[in-house]
């Protein structure tokens, strides 16, 4: 059998450690906590904690999720149709960068009500021809960091 290789980043003896990533880890003494310095996606794994006394060992195992921050999104207009006095309009928001994004669609202001709440990267809107100003706000998130685009449609054409 091949025997299970682990990477030691830090080993912590009667007081004294030696840390094995010198420049890459830093380790703080008062809270006994390991700092990974510029984290990128290379840092997301599966880290254990060891801790030995005598015969006893505890180990406690600790994922590590990095995520990149997310871009400003940008909405695309997929169709838009007037018809029967009223204007359909289907949107795409979409964020260039960012690692397990999630989107979400809000009103802007309130005097759309509800129009435009949904969930998803996609917004399928009909509203009366007669508003004036239909403006809906895409938010682009993730764990880490959030971003927000808004949308305003004067009148029903694709020219936005």
């Amino acid at each position: 059998e091949d025997p299970q290789r682990k990477l030691v980043l830090l080993n912590y003896l009667n007081g004294n450690y030696t840390n094995y990533m010198e420049g890459r880890t830093r380790f703080h003494k008062l809270n006994f906590s390991l700092e990974i310095l510029n984290t990128s996606r290379q840092d997301r794994q599966l880290y254990e904690y060891v801790v030995s006394k005598g015969s006893e060992e505890k180990v406690w195992q600790i994922r590590l999720e990095v995520y990149e921050p997310v871009s400003n999104p940008s909405i695309e207009i997929l169709s838009w149709a007037p018809a029967n006095g009223s204007c359909t309009i289907t949107l795409n928001c979409t964020a260039e960068r960012g690692d397990h994004i999630s989107y979400s669609w809000d009103n802007w202001d309130t005097s759309t009500p509800r129009l435009c709440s949904r969930n998803g990267s996609l917004l399928h809107l009909s509203y009366p021809l007669q508003n004036t100003r239909i403006a809906c706000s895409c938010t682009a998130s993730n764990p880490v960091s959030s971003q927000v685009t808004t949308f305003n449609s004067s009148e029903c054409s694709y020219e936005q």
